[in-house]
């Protein structure tokens, strides 16, 4: 019963929590919850290679966990930053203001990074990749809201892009690391950490690269095994430094010799290796797991998305690289089941986007799609708003985000809603557009339909265009036509190529089973909120996913 004697205790136990002297037990939560995104993963990869892979990783995960298999991204853009915003604070980037990988400041007038932060100062580097942090994270992650409730709980993130491990460690991380090109380390800034920890100073001493490096990549299985894929040598894919052809294999000792030897590897699946090898060593030196308190581990893998831009998605070095990474993934479960226990750790993977086949292959198998040049179209928009209105009123286009020149509109005494309204129709009328809004549509409007609703989630008045529009299905975006222009592929639409992802739940309380309907990218962050017994995080619009909470 709660008496006087309680009203005296509650609150000096409450402050012995806050300052470490007691430490607050969730009820039936694991001791580790790890969070996998693979960037640029289709939801097909799972089934089209699953003949190749192993027992105990990728199958293990299906066989013995909860498969979500209509996951769906419910916004655009669908990059790489908004993925993981969406991912961790259970909402879209009309909430979290993570709209892109990249956007035009108008403060700044220029474009900046998503996690770009002058204001920090870079730790374990001298190079400019040390400047970041979750400045422009408007909403709270999962993570934030587990370190708010439980301070003691520890929240470690990494990924090689830099996007990618400060996104889903949020704002009260631990320890948020990824990769500098300068010099092959993992670092962090200062936003995090003063100095890097010893262990990850003594991980990056153990040159792991330079030794990957005077080897080979080459298939791991037979190459004539690899009916999955198109033909090795294919007009499609771009070829690395050093190459001739896109083939197999990859003398990497030989490449090394041409390009920054820090880049290169991250065109290779050793990369993917590094970054598994580095979460578990994380998991030792952070003691993840340990205790009654529940931890967070955050891995975002990358180099799917690096080769998978530069090959496309029907190419046996993604294909071969999938193969390898599934392998990491069984010794990641292994070492997890070692050190934290079979019963104590819970474990979801996703993606942040999946990824449209190369149009050049649509455009020569009389498939739906092409590309839509954009210096030639801006030239034209251009010209139309000088002919209307006696001058050239855009400042430039970002991700299918036209940015006007209010100063200019100021100036000459227009309507800059009028403006907008005249562009999107200049807009409206190019082959390959499939819609067009003015950011005052968005802004104001209800939902109109499904294509206007998932523009009008990835949008944001402070960071995002004043008309934004979208592409007819197949479609790229580039700057101009050519060869090089022609080959590999991106991301970024509102079509299931893009937005369908894999969904994967797996160890403490999770049940086995498949799910067919329909699942939200922000239901993820709601689940977690369950399994972690937390409130909500600020900004959650999603909806928890029953069948994973039935055990």
């Amino acid at each position: 019963m709660f008496n006087i004697l309680s009203m005296k205790i509650y609150p000096l136990l409450v402050l012995l929590i806050s300052i470490g002297f007691v430490k607050a037990q969730q009820v039936d939560s694991p001791k580790l919850v790890v969070g996998i995104v693979v960037d640029q993963m289709c939801y097909e990869y799972l089934y089209r290679y699953s003949d190749k892979f192993c027992e105990g990783g990728l199958k293990e995960l299906m066989s013995n966990g909860t498969n979500c298999r209509n996951t769906q991204y419910n916004y655009i853009p669908t990059y790489t930053g908004p993925g993981h915003a969406s991912i961790y604070t259970g909402t879209t980037p009309n909430n979290h203001g993570i709209v892109a990988n990249d956007w035009y400041d108008r403060n700044k007038k220029g474009v900046i990074n998503c996690v770009e932060d002058s204001t920090v100062s870079p730790v374990g580097t001298t190079s400019s990749y040390g400047y970041y942090s979750p400045i422009n994270l408007k909403a709270n992650t999962i993570t934030d809201q587990l370190k708010m409730t439980y301070p003691n709980a520890k929240v470690i993130s990494m990924s090689i892009k830099n996007r990618g491990a400060i996104l889903p460690g949020g704002h009260l991380s631990d320890g948020s690391y990824w990769y500098d090109y300068a010099t092959g380390n993992f670092i962090t800034s200062s936003f995090f950490k003063e100095e890097l920890p010893n262990w990850v100073s003594e991980f990056n001493d153990h040159n792991y690269i330079e030794k990957t490096l005077k080897g080979e990549w080459n298939t791991i299985m037979s190459i004539d095994s690899y009916a999955e894929s198109g033909p090795d040598d294919s007009p499609y894919e771009h070829l690395l430094p050093g190459k001739t052809t896109p083939t197999f294999p990859y003398n990497l000792k030989e490449m090394a010799q041409n390009t920054n030897n820090y880049e290169l590897f991250v065109y290779t699946p050793f990369s993917n290796t590094f970054l598994t090898n580095f979460a578990i060593a994380s998991i030792d030196h952070e003691d993840l797991g340990k205790d009654d308190q529940t931890d967070m581990l955050c891995i975002s893998y990358s180099t799917p998305d690096i080769l998978g831009h530069a090959f496309g998605p029907y190419s046996v070095e993604v294909e071969d690289m999938y193969i390898r990474f599934d392998l990491d993934i069984k010794n990641l479960i292994q070492k997890l089941n070692e050190k934290v226990g079979e019963n104590n750790f819970t474990l979801f993977l996703t993606a942040d986007h999946a990824v449209v086949p190369v149009p050049q292959y649509l455009i020569d198998n009389k498939l739906p799609g092409g590309y839509f040049f954009v210096d030639d179209h801006m030239r034209r928009l251009r010209e139309a708003t000088v002919a209307k209105y006696g001058e050239d009123l855009v400042i430039m286009q970002d991700n299918l985000n036209v940015y006007l020149n209010y100063e200019r509109i100021a100036a000459l005494k227009l309507d800059r809603v009028e403006v907008s309204v005249f562009v999107a129709g200049v807009i409206q009328e190019w082959k390959s557009v499939k819609r067009v809004f003015t950011g005052d549509q968005l802004y104001n409007a209800a939902i109109d339909d499904e294509w206007m609703d998932m523009v009008r989630k990835g949008y944001h008045h402070a960071e995002s265009g004043d008309v934004i529009f979208t592409l007819e299905p197949g479609y790229l975006a580039k700057l101009s036509d050519s060869e090089l222009a022609r080959k590999g592929t991106s991301h970024g639409s509102a079509y299931s190529y893009d937005t369908h992802v894999p969904l994967l739940w797996y160890g403490k309380n999770v049940g086995t089973a498949e799910v067919f309907r329909t699942i939200g990218i922000p239901d993820i962050a709601a689940t977690l909120a369950h399994i972690l017994y937390l409130q909500n995080p600020n900004s959650l619009r999603g909806q928890p996913i029953l069948e994973v909470l039935k055990k």
